[in-house]
C-alpha cells in the first residue's frame, strides 16, 4: 500500500483548498481499501462535536449537517479513546449512533481512526464496508497512518483559520489569526509589517502591488534583457565543449523570456492586476515549475530545476534594479521566510518593534539580537502567510510564541495593556541600577551578562553588569562569507575586552553546529545536536582553532582580562586535547614572539549530561567551570526547544535538571573551583532564586535581564531560597515547581516580574 500512500499524499498536495483535501482523501482511501464508504468527522470546538465534513459512499446531503455529540457514538469513542476501533458489525455496538440521513444503515463493518495532532484529536478517518467482515491489521494500518498524514493538513487550516470556516460558515467572518513559534526574545509589540524577502529566493518573495506599473514594467524588461544576454554569451562559451543539442537549452531560455511566452504573462499580471514586478514573475514562474514538477514523464519533470534556475536568475536581476523603499512607519514589525541580521541594513533599526521569521531558532543571530536589544522575536512561525502581511497590522507577542495577524478590538486592547504595563515596569526598574545585587539576608550574587555584538555591550555597561560571562565568539563568523582573519579576529575581541576592562571577559571558542551554521562551512547531518559541534570542530580542524586563539590571547595585551571558555566538553580526551593546543599557542605567543601576555584562566562549559558525571575532574583541571543550562537541559529532557512539536517540553525548572545543577555546584564547591551559569536560566527570575540557592553566586544573562533578576534577588533572602529549592526538587514537574516558587513569593514586589 505504499504506492498507494504516496498517490493519496500528492493528490492532496495538489489540491486547491481544504474541501477539496478531504474529497480527495476519502475517495482514495475508499477505491485503495475497497470498501463501501470512507468519511472524515472534524472536531468543532465551538459547539463540541463531530461534523460530518467529507464523504464517499454516504448521502452527499449529510455532509456538513451530521453532528455528534462530543463522546456520543462510535465517531465518539474513537476520539475519546484516541486509538483506532475496528467492528465487524457496528450496529450492535452499544455506542452506534444511527443517523437515518447518512444511508449509514446499510453498512456492517467499521473501522475509525483518530486524526491527532501534538496530542489533540482533531477528527476521525472512518471506513465503513457492506460485507460484515474485520478489517485486517495492514487496512487499519494504513488507515491510521493517512490520518496521521491528514493531521498535519488540519493543523495548518486550523492555524489559517479555514476550519474555522468550514465547520461554521454562518459565523461573522473574521481575519483574525493566531500563529506559533518559538518564542526567542520576550516582550510585546505591536506595529506594521514590512515583509523581507531572501534574496533570490523564488518561494520566499512576497506579494506586493507596484507603486508604480510602468516603472515596474521598464524594470521587469530590463532584467529580460540581461538575462538573454547572458544566456547568449553562455551559449557562445559552451561552443566545443556541448553539443549542439546539448546547447539548445539556452536558445529555450531565451525563447521562455518573450513576450509570447513567460514574458507575456507577467506582463499581463503588471498591467491588469497591479503586480510588482518581482511579484508578478515569481507568481508565472512557480505555476509553471509546479505544473511541470506534476508531470509523470520523467524528463518534462526534471524541466522544472531548469524552470527554477531561470527563475532565480531574472529575481536577481530585479532585486538588484527594485526601487529602494525610503518611507518608513514608525512602528516595525520585521517579516519573513529566513531573516538574518542583514535583513537590517535597509530598515532603520531605531524603528523595529519586533521580528517574526517563519524559520530559525533561540539560538539564531537575529534571535540573539533580539534578546541583546530587547525587541520581541519569534521565530519559527512555519504557518505565517508572510509574504501577503507587507503593509499589515500584527502584534509579536515574544513571551509566548504568538504572531496575531488581523487582532479584533478586544484583543488588541488587552495586548495594548500589557504593552504599557511592560514599559511601567521597565521605567520602576531603573531605580535597582546603582544598588548592590543582594539578598534580604546580605548574600551577594554577581551579575554578568552575555554578549556578542557591540550594543550588548553597550547595554551591560548601562545596566552595571559586573563581568561577561558568555562573549559569542562566533558572531564575528556569522557576519561574514568567509573564516575571519587572525587580525579580524583580534580587533573584534580586542574591542569587547576594552570596553569591559578591568572587568573579566570570557570569550567561549567558536560553537558552530547544532542550529549554527555557518553558510560558507555547513554542516549537514540528520541529527546536529548529537553530532560534529563545539570543540569537536575545532580539534578536528586546528587550523582555524589554533588562528582564533592567537587572535583572543593577542587581544589581551596590556588588558589581561580575558578567559577562555571551552564549549560541549564531554570528556578528559578532549579537554586534554585542548589543553595542548591552548599552551601551544601560549609558548608561541611568549617565548618566540616576544608578547607579554598573561596566560588566560581556562574554563568548561558544563552542558552534557557526561560532564556532570564527571564534575570533579573537571574541576580539578581548569581554572573554572561555566554551566550552560540551554544545552544542558535539551540533553537531560531530550527536548529540542527549536521544535515547535515539543518546544513546550523544554522547561530548565524540570526537578531533572535542577537536581542536575545540585549535583555540579556541589562537585564544584569540592574542588573549590569557582563556577557560574551563562545559560537563559540565569536570566529568569524564578531560574535565578534557584540557582542562587543551589549555590551559584555568578549568573551571566542578556543585558535586557539584569535589572529584572536584580529586583527579583533583593526580595527574598539565600535561607528562603534554600528552602524553595528544597521544595521543588522532588515535585513532578517544570510547571508545579513554577506554580509552587510563584505562590510562595506571592508579594507586590515580584509579582511584575515573572515571566509570562
Amino acid at each position: 500500500m505504499l504506492e498507494s500512500l504516496r498517490k493519496i499524499v500528492q493528490e492532496a498536495n495538489s489540491a486547491k483548498n481544504f474541501d477539496e483535501v478531504l474529497n480527495v482523501i476519502v475517495h482514495q482511501v475508499k477505491n485503495t481499501m475497497d470498501t463501501s464508504v470512507c468519511s472524515v468527522y472534524l472536531y468543532n470546538k465551538k459547539d463540541d462535536n463531530y461534523v460530518l465534513m467529507a464523504s464517499d459512499g454516504l448521502n452527499l446531503d449529510a455532509v456538513g449537517s451530521v453532528c455528534l455529540p462530543s463522546g456520543k457514538g462510535l465517531v465518539g469513542l474513537v476520539a475519546s479513546r484516541a486509538e483506532p476501533i475496528n467492528l465487524e458489525e457496528a450496529s450492535v455496538h452499544p455506542r452506534f449512533a444511527f443517523f437515518p440521513e447518512t444511508d449509514e444503515q446499510l453498512f456492517h463493518s467499521f473501522l475509525g481512526s483518530p486524526i491527532i495532532h501534538q496530542r489533540v484529536v482533531l477528527g476521525v478517518l472512518v471506513v465503513q464496508d457492506k460485507q460484515t467482515r474485520r478489517y485486517d491489521e495492514s487496512e487499519e494500518s494504513f488507515l491510521v497512518t493517512i490520518a496521521a498524514q491528514l493531521s498535519g493538513v488540519i493543523a495548518h487550516a486550523n492555524a489559517t483559520g479555514e476550519l474555522n470556516r468550514t465547520l461554521n460558515p454562518q459565523d461573522t467572518p473574521t481575519n483574525e489569526r493566531i500563529y506559533s513559534g518559538v518564542a526567542s526574545a520576550p516582550g510585546i509589540a505591536i506595529g506594521t509589517v514590512i515583509a523581507m524577502h531572501s534574496h533570490t529566493a523564488l518561494q520566499a518573495t512576497p506579494s506586493r502591488q507596484a507603486i508604480d506599473v510602468d516603472t515596474e514594467l521598464i524594470l521587469f524588461r530590463k532584467a529580460m534583457s540581461l538575462v538573454k544576454s547572458d544566456m547568449r554569451a553562455l551559449d557562445k562559451s559552451m561552443v566545443g565543449i556541448l553539443s549542439d543539442q546539448e546547447r539548445a537549452l539556452f536558445d529555450a531560455y531565451v525563447c521562455m523570456l518573450d513576450d509570447q511566452a513567460l514574458g507575456g504573462e507577467v506582463i499581463v499580471l503588471i498591467n491588469e492586476d497591479g503586480l510588482s514586478a518581482q511579484s508578478a514573475w515569481t507568481q508565472v514562474i512557480l505555476s509553471h515549475i509546479n505544473m511541470f514538477k506534476s508531470m509523470t514523464d520523467s524528463y518534462l519533470r526534471e524541466r522544472a530545476s531548469d524552470l527554477e534556475d531561470l527563475g532565480r536568475r531574472v529575481l536577481s536581476y530585479l532585486q538588484e534594479t527594485e526601487t529602494k523603499r525610503t518611507v518608513f512607519p514608525d512602528n516595525i514589525v520585521l517579516v519573513g521566510e529566513d531573516l538574518s541580521a542583514a535583513s537590517f541594513a535597509s530598515v532603520p533599526l531605531e524603528k523595529i518593534v519586533a521580528i517574526a521569521s517563519v524559520k530559525g531558532s533561540r539560538n539564531s543571530h537575529l534571535a540573539i539580537l533580539g534578546r541583546a536589544i530587547g525587541i520581541p522575536t519569534v521565530m519559527g512561525a512555519i504557518d505565517l502567510p508572510w509574504g501577503n502581511l507587507d503593509g499589515e497590522e500584527v502584534i509579536v507577542d515574544g513571551h509566548n510564541g504568538h504572531v496575531i495577524v488581523y487582532p479584533n478590538t478586544s484583543l488588541r486592547k488587552t495586548y495594548e495593556s500589557q504593552v504599557l504595563e511592560e514599559k511601567l515596569l521597565a521605567a520602576d526598574l531603573e531605580k535597582f541600577l546603582d544598588q548592590p545585587c543582594e539578598t534580604s539576608d546580605g548574600h551577594k550574587v554577581s551579575l554578568w551578562v552575555n554578549t556578542g555584538l557591540r550594543i550588548d555591550s553597550m547595554l551591560s555597561l548601562d545596566r552595571g553588569a559586573e563581568g561577561v560571562g558568555l562573549y559569542r565568539s562566533e558572531i564575528p563568523f556569522l557576519m561574514l562569507d568567509r573564516f575571519p582573519s587572525e587580525e579580524e579576529q583580534r580587533k573584534s575581541y580586542r574591542e569587547q575586552l576594552e570596553m569591559f576592562s578591568p572587568r573579566p571577559v570570557t570569550m567561549r571558542t567558536l560553537d558552530i553546529g547544532g542550529d549554527k551554521d555557518l553558510s560558507y562551512f555547513p554542516i549537514e547531518e540528520e541529527n546536529p545536536f548529537l553530532g560534529w559541534r563545539g570543540i569537536r570542530v575545532c580539534l578536528d580542524h586546528p587550523e582555524i582553532f589554533l588562528v582564533q586563539l592567537r587572535a583572543m590571547m593577542k587581544a589581551s595585551l596590556g588588558l589581561n582580562n580575558l578567559s577562555i571558555l571551552l564549549p560541549m566538553i564531554a570528556s578528559m580526551t578532549e579537554l586534554d586535547s585542548a589543553l595542548v593546543l591552548i599552551n601551544q599557542v601560549y609558548n608561541e605567543l611568549t617565548q618566540e614572539e616576544g608578547y607579554e601576555i598573561q596566560r588566560p584562566h581556562v574554563g568548561i562549559m558544563i552542558e552534557v549530561p557526561a560532564a556532570v558525571y564527571q564534575i570533579h575532574e573537571f574541576a580539578r583541571k581548569v581554572d573554572f567551570l561555566s554551566v550552560g543550562t540551554n544545552d544542558l537541559t535539551q540533553y537531560l529532557l531530550a527536548v529540542d526547544r527549536n521544535n515547535s512539536r515539543v518546544a513546550d517540553l523544554y522547561d530548565f525548572c524540570h526537578p531533572a535538571v535542577l537536581r542536575a545543577l545540585r549535583v555540579i555546584a556541589s562537585g564544584a564547591k569540592d574542588e573549590c573551583t569557582p563556577i557560574s551559569v551563562c545559560g537563559e536560566m540565569a536570566g529568569d527570575p524564578i531560574g535565578a532564586i534557584l540557582l542562587m540557592a543551589a549555590g551559584f553566586s555568578v549568573l551571566s544573562m542578556s543585558a535586557t535581564s539584569l535589572l529584572k533578576v536584580k529586583a527579583m534577588l533583593r526580595q527574598v533572602s539565600l535561607v528562603e531560597a534554600k528552602q524553595l529549592l528544597e521544595d521543588v526538587s522532588l515535585m513532578p514537574d517544570a510547571q508545579s515547581v513554577r506554580n509552587y516558587v510563584e505562590q510562595a513569593l506571592n508579594k507586590a514586589e515580584v509579582s511584575g516580574l515573572f515571566s509570562r
